[in-house]
């Protein structure tokens, strides 16, 4: 039992990222979630990298955001071998218009099904993960 227990521990729940803002708005409609978007410079922003590991892919935060949350990451890579598509490229650009003109990264919002901003995080979190994790667990608690 124990074993098994340690085993579960260790396993990380699977993170899915919506790539289509448009599609994460109709299912967060359909399945009466929040959404989560960040934006992210992968592969030179180095707040944006330490946001990923130890907030984003925290085992905690990958449980609450898979029961409540549609995530979508709006990634701006410098490296032209990390660029998505070019419809990823215009669909991260459109967002980037409504939601990050200033070009602030990391960026992370959380957002109605609608697309209207509940809550902004410029840089990484002021708190820990567990805090930051319970913090956006509660404001999902409080929209059902």
């Amino acid at each position: 039992m124990k074993l098994i227990t340690l085993f579960l521990l260790l396993t990380v729940l699977p993170i899915n990222w919506e790539p289509d803002f448009n599609n994460a708005k109709k299912t967060a409609k359909e399945k009466h979630e929040l959404i989560l978007l960040n934006f992210s410079g992968s592969d030179w922003c180095g707040p944006c990298i330490m946001l990923r590991r130890d907030y984003l892919e925290n085992q905690e935060f990958t449980k609450m955001a898979n029961d409540n949350l549609v995530l979508v990451n709006a990634d701006f890579p410098r490296k032209k071998k990390n660029s998505g598509t070019p419809e990823q490229v215009k669909r991260n650009e459109d967002l980037a218009e409504i939601y990050n003109k200033e070009g602030s990264f990391p960026l992370t919002l959380l957002l109605d099904a609608e697309g209207k901003i509940l809550k902004t995080w410029h840089g990484k979190p002021e708190t820990s993960p567990e805090q930051w994790t319970a913090e956006i667990k509660a404001i999902c608690d409080s929209r059902k």
